[in-house]
């Protein structure tokens, strides 16, 4: 009698194992990793153009960056304690320098014809100068951390004027604030959403881009640095009276060489692998 009790349950325990595999099996193929639904929906949405803002796919996008964490993407959460930030007494000028220069680590995720997928990851006070996305589309997830966003856009028709052999374009002021996890997912798109930014950590930070199309020299896609000025600065030229708004709304933004201040290494993607 026990012995028959014992196999029965043996019997009963080894099909409760075989569901649990069988479950667990059918999990894993029904909920796929984060960064493989993003890498799905991005291929079936992205042509190699800009995306049209508001659309229903860019909608759907936003909505399945926003849920992405750091474990999505191979990430673990930095301490937000130290002392780097902006506001710390007690730091000496030249500390303060070297800390600032600490180099800002690029994951790269995926790349094909007409999307990237790429995550940067930032020591507290490092900066990615002002740059533009000439005819590109970029979704930013803040992943962790606080992160300072200041952003243009072109004014348009152009307003340019040249300045001892150099050429300023007025630009208008989209974004000054800082962003958090929590914060709206900001996207860029070429004329609007502030197609021209620049970063800068305020604690250690991540950022999972998503950019559309990609960066493409031959195609005219080059990322260019600018310097921006007061809107004070430099006088209208004839014909230019005045601008809509408040002035300090708007600044000229000159072209200049990648800077030297600027310090990006790669490092190693650690997350789940794409499967394409």
């Amino acid at each position: 009698m026990l012995s028959r009790l014992f196999k029965a349950g043996e019997k009963v325990l080894s099909n409760l194992v075989n569901k649990k595999d069988f479950h667990m099996a059918s999990s894993n193929t029904e909920n796929p990793p984060k960064v493989q639904e993003l890498y799905e929906l991005c291929k079936s949405t992205f042509t190699g153009k800009a995306p049209s803002p508001g659309s229903t796919p860019v909608q759907k996008l936003c909505s399945l960056l926003d849920s992405v964490s750091p474990g999505d993407v191979g990430l673990e959460e930095e301490a937000q304690d130290d002392d780097r930030g902006y506001g710390v007494s007690g730091v000496s000028r030249v500390n303060r320098v070297g800390r600032w220069a600490q180099p800002i680590t690029f994951l790269d995720i995926h790349e094909c014809d007409t999307f990237t997928m790429c995550v940067f990851c930032f020591p507290t006070s490092s900066v990615i100068p002002l740059h533009d996305h000439p005819e590109m589309t970029v979704f930013s997830k803040i992943l962790y951390g606080s992160l300072h966003v200041k952003a243009y856009d072109w004014v348009e028709p152009p307003c340019i004027i040249t300045h001892d052999k150099s050429q300023a374009r007025l630009a208008k002021l989209v974004t000054d604030k800082v962003i958090t996890p929590q914060s709206e997912l900001p996207v860029l798109y070429p004329k609007t959403g502030g197609n021209l930014h620049c970063f800068t950590a305020l604690t250690p930070c991540a950022v999972l881009d998503i950019l559309t199309p990609p960066y493409n020299e031959s195609a005219g896609r080059s990322c260019s640095y600018y310097m921006d000025y007061p809107f004070s600065t430099f006088a209208l030229e004839e014909g230019v009276k005045s601008v809509e708004g408040k002035e300090d709304e708007y600044a000229w933004l000159v072209q200049i060489d990648t800077p030297d201040e600027l310090h990006m290494r790669p490092g190693s993607y650690t997350g789940p692998t794409i499967q394409v």
